[in-house]
């Protein structure tokens, strides 16, 4: 059973919009308490409505009826205001910049379990549950490639990658555009497609269009 600490952070205010999405992200930093002071720091101005560390505990941050300051710059399916409109859970791993390393099962157990909890309480579809990458392609990273996806969608709290299907043979603008139409913003388009193959091709991230990554898009489109 997830153990639930609280560590009140005071960086979060009002919504503008009802919660439709739930965004996924690493901490990014080298230790779970240091995370947890930026998180909780007025002078950072960040924050998320849960933490869950490497050895399974959660941190309640901030109450799920206010806005937290986890997704910055941000957009998704025409949400630009994403804070506003979704949960933030921060998941300890030091990331890209310092050792990034796969998630623990006792981590993931509770990522479940979570997820679980936060659709039970807010109306979002599992093609809502997102990773920070996949809402800001040119800044981001997480939770990234190593992150399990694939469980939360058996558990159905995601979308699963398609299976078969076939290449529409899309040119690179019109990849593009469907990917947009999916939801990705393709402001920046080779950060674009490396966030899309990290979420939906995770073994090979080289930013190239090819059959593989618009059989993927087609069949997440149908």
């Amino acid at each position: 059973m997830t153990r639930f600490i609280s560590r009140p952070s005071p960086n979060h205010d009002e919504r503008r919009h009802p919660v439709s999405m739930l965004v996924l992200h690493y901490t990014g930093m080298q230790s779970a308490e240091a995370a947890l002071d930026r998180l909780a720091d007025p002078e950072a101005k960040v924050s998320a409505h849960w933490l869950v560390a490497e050895d399974g505990q959660v941190v309640s941050l901030v109450d799920e009826s206010r806005r937290a300051w986890h997704a910055g710059k941000a957009w998704w399916r025409g949400i630009t205001d994403v804070n506003s409109a979704s949960i933030g859970i921060e998941i300890v791993n030091p990331g890209h910049e310092f050792g990034y390393r796969p998630f623990p099962e006792e981590q993931m157990a509770a990522v479940e379990e979570l997820v679980r909890g936060v659709l039970a309480r807010h109306p979002v579809f599992p093609a809502n549950v997102v990773g920070h990458s996949d809402i800001a392609p040119a800044r981001k990273q997480d939770p990234g490639e190593l992150f399990d996806w694939p469980r939360l969608a058996r558990a159905g709290l995601a979308t699963p990658v398609p299976q078969g299907g076939f290449d529409p043979n899309w040119t690179d603008p019109g990849t593009l555009a469907a990917m947009a139409r999916y939801g990705y913003d393709i402001t920046a388009p080779l950060e674009a497609v490396v966030a899309f193959q990290r979420r939906w091709r995770p073994a090979r991230i080289d930013g190239v269009i090819d059959a593989e990554t618009r059989t993927i898009l087609r069949a997440l489109l149908v």
